[in-house]
């Protein structure tokens, strides 16, 4: 079998449609529909490793924001949020907590297979062994800033970061483009991929914004992160 997903969520329509779409496709897919019982798999050091989840805001017995918590306490595997139309405060909930990427109810079953992927290929590509582009070892330093890329792990003045996957990519990104700017769009491509880019971009301002607070970088006069307004982002090296 494929990647381990896991879908949480409390319609027992949805959890069958994206079962059947996702199992087409050689994954490997455990539903659960309470989210009390999600929080105890996600930690549940015995169970089966799980490789992405797909996770309902709205559950009984826990919302998905908190079990989006719990497995970040833990786990660095890529998370998606099922938010409700026009619930953009959920999704930049989401996305603080941890999550990589939202899908919005209703969705189309292939676009959800689309992001599962894209996000299982991004998260094995900066997870695999290999160095950086252009960097000895693998590892990135920029004034304090260390990326460790085979390692996956991050540093600012030698205090560790915990990052998310995408905000590690993120990161990387722009470290590598020494300097230039590099748009949102060109961001969310690299990241996510292109076909949803519009409905999808603002997540990238939520992801910069989170890793600034990691970071401890300000807004007014970023050290590290500089919004070049107009054009994106850009880390002077």
């Amino acid at each position: 079998m494929g990647a381990r997903v896991l879908v949480v969520d409390d319609e027992p329509e949805i959890c069958e449609l994206v079962r059947v779409y996702l199992e087409a496709e050689g994954f490997e897919v455990e539903t659960l529909a309470d989210g009390a019982a999600a929080v105890a798999r996600v930690t549940d050091d015995d169970a089966p490793q799980v490789d992405l989840a797909v996770l309902d805001v709205m559950l009984p017995g826990a919302s998905g924001l908190e079990v989006c918590r719990a497995i970040r306490a833990r786990h660095s595997y890529p998370v998606i949020m099922l938010t409700a139309r026009g619930e953009q405060a959920d999704k930049i909930a989401g996305l603080t907590l941890g999550a990589d990427d939202y899908v919005t109810k209703p969705f189309l079953p292939l676009e959800l297979v689309a992001r599962v992927k894209a996000q299982l290929r991004r998260y094995t590509t900066y997870n695999a062994a290999g160095g950086a582009h252009g960097e000895k070892d693998g590892v990135i330093a920029c004034r304090g800033l260390v990326l460790d890329v085979p390692a996956h792990e991050a540093t600012l003045n030698e205090r560790p970061l915990a990052l998310t996957p995408t905000e590690f990519s993120l990161l990387r990104i722009l470290l590598e483009a020494d300097g230039a700017v590099v748009s949102a769009r060109d961001l969310y491509q690299r990241i996510f991929g292109d076909e949803y880019y519009e409905r999808g971009s603002g997540s990238i301002t939520v992801h910069v914004r989170h890793l600034r607070e990691k970071m401890g970088d300000s807004f007014e006069d970023p050290r590290y992160i500089k919004t070049v307004w107009g054009l994106g982002y850009k880390i002077e090296r």
